[in-house]
């Protein structure tokens, strides 16, 4: 096994901007692109591999052919021959509708899918202007938090960011979230695609509809605690490994690095995939396998993967995630 890049799966949305394809330097033309999905194995949006000799296959036939060698042991078996990670770049030219995920026991129950614990960095927030909800800012019941959309009030009870690059949030399961305008995130998530849809700002389609909402559907699958801060807090460094979030979907760390690096996952069951944000590196595995990584790419090494040698054209940042 090898390390793996993948072809990006491109979706235009009503929300979407224009800065994913510079900024995975990509040489193709697709308007209002607001998402990227970088490593995928949700049905019908399978990431195809871009490079080697597994290249043209995608994810879910990766995982069928090579098993804990491509994933790990422990989660080849707990997340039953799926991959268990969907990894995103994502570009709001206007606010996301207001959302909320089940958790895994609800998703399972209803829609006999994973539910959706995430994470978000922010990349960028357009000169500043940039902003995101993120869980409730005050104590409303179910029956309270129906009414107030139905009166178009929920944003009052959100806590709102405005956001710099660098901030993360992370998303448990059941809290409310909206990206908001002017942001460009990458996102770590479980491998999944429920979606509760609880505000939409009255917005209208080109045929004058309205989206649905799904309001009794996320009436139980809210978090209603409150929480002082929804924004995870650390302190960046240079040339140290940094984390951010550890959970029991993905435990994730930033690196900022203008030295090289010897990584070491020798004792760790489990794929790593590193997302570049910034700058570019090599990177060589403990069987010479080498490549390099740029802004805007992502690589996921296999769990054979002893160990890695990174080393920085000049800077680089990037995010590790496993699980």
């Amino acid at each position: 096994m090898y390390p793996l890049k993948f072809k990006p799966i491109l979706k235009s949305t009503i929300w979407g901007g224009e800065k994913i394809i510079p900024f995975k330097h990509l040489d193709i033309q697709q308007e209002q692109v607001g998402e990227s999905w970088e490593i995928s194995d949700v049905p019908g949006d399978e990431s195809v591999v871009a490079n080697g000799a597994d290249a043209g296959k995608n994810l879910t036939q990766m995982v069928d052919e090579y098993k804990a060698a491509l994933v790990g042991e422990s989660n080849y078996k707990r997340f039953n021959g799926k991959f268990p990670l969907l990894i995103k770049f994502i570009d709001a030219c206007q606010d996301l509708s207001i959302q909320v995920h089940p958790d895994d026991e609800l998703a399972m129950k209803r829609h006999q899918s994973l539910g959706k614990t995430e994470m978000w960095y922010v990349i960028g927030n357009d000169g500043g202007k940039a902003h995101l909800r993120s869980g409730l800012s005050k104590q409303i019941t179910p029956e309270e938090y129906a009414q107030m959309i139905a009166d178009n009030t929920i944003c009052d009870a959100l806590a709102d960011y405005a956001v710099q690059p660098g901030d993360v949030f992370f998303l448990p399961a059941g809290r409310i979230h909206s990206i908001g305008a002017g942001c460009f995130i990458a996102e770590i998530q479980e491998t999944s695609n429920i979606t509760y849809r609880i505000y939409d700002f009255n917005r209208k389609d080109k045929n004058g509809n309205t989206r649905e909402l799904h309001t009794e559907l996320s009436k139980d699958a809210i978090d209603y605690t409150v929480n002082e801060d929804y924004r995870t807090h650390y302190t960046p460094k240079q040339n140290e490994p940094v984390e951010l979030v550890a959970c029991p979907y993905f435990t994730t760390t930033v690196y900022d690095l203008t030295e090289p690096m010897e990584m070491d996952y020798s004792e760790l069951d489990s794929f790593v995939i590193y997302i570049c944000m910034e700058g570019a590196c090599s990177v060589t595995d403990n069987e010479g396998n080498q490549l390099s990584l740029q802004a805007g790419e992502s690589v996921l090494f296999p769990a054979t993967t002893q160990k890695l040698s990174v080393k920085p054209e000049g800077q680089v940042k990037f995010l590790e995630t496993y699980v």
